[in-house]
């Protein structure tokens, strides 16, 4: 918990319900264990879609497809997503869901590894959605980026860690090092990375929100 505990409830406590179809995939996950994004982050996640009006929405990292329908819900007409999975099981569950909701034809799910889907993807994507494996966020972020272009929105979600991210790297458990220490960096590039401009949000388990600016040689270009 990175707020109070009292705090987080009062929020949930306003938000209204989501979509038939999104609250039965989230009682569903949350029976099976299956961890999807928490009611503040979607919130947040829906808002920034909204906002942002995207073209092309891209998801790394579907699970059973609970963010990818809420984005779907809050994204204009002729906007279309597609969303990585590699994780076998959880994919027919997924493209279940899809269908269910009647939005098999918005949103292209792709099968396999996103270390390589990433690069062969092509054109560009105004809004990003990174919720796969937290040791890799650093990895991808190039792959991402290529993809991003001017106004592009990249959100990060799972950043904080549950707060283990402001701890000293020998105060977490041995096994969770290794992604204490590659998140830190992750983090850092975000905020010091020419090009991009971001805000760490301290909502759910921590939400970054990047926006790709302009440089000053290509905005001169075009004043």
């Amino acid at each position: 918990m990175i707020v109070d505990e009292r705090t987080v409830s009062y929020i949930q406590s306003l938000e209204p319900d989501d979509s038939p179809v999104c609250m039965e995939i989230a009682r569903e996950a949350r029976r099976a264990g299956i961890p999807i994004i928490r009611r503040e982050t979607a919130s947040l996640l829906k808002t920034l879609v909204a906002a942002k009006q995207p073209e092309r929405i891209l998801e790394v990292g579907t699970a059973v497809g609970y963010s990818a329908l809420l984005m779907s819900e809050a994204m204009p007409a002729g906007c279309s997503i597609t969303t990585i999975e590699k994780y076998e099981k959880r994919i027919p569950q997924a493209r279940k869901n899809f269908a269910l909701a009647g939005k098999s034809e918005q949103i292209l799910l792709l099968e396999g590894d996103a270390a390589q889907i990433l690069p062969e993807l092509e054109g560009f994507y105004d809004f990003i959605f990174m919720d796969a494996a937290k040791g890799q966020y650093l990895h991808f972020l190039p792959m991402v980026l290529r993809l991003m272009p001017p106004g592009g929105v990249l959100v990060s979600d799972n950043v904080l860690q549950d707060g283990d991210i402001i701890e000293s790297r020998y105060a977490v458990t041995r096994r969770n090092r290794t992604i204490h220490t590659r998140m830190r960096d992750y983090l850092y590039q975000l905020k010091h990375m020419e090009g991009l401009q971001t805000s760490i949000i301290p909502i759910g388990d921590g939400v970054t929100v990047s926006v790709r600016v302009q440089e000053a040689k290509e905005a001169e270009e075009k004043a």
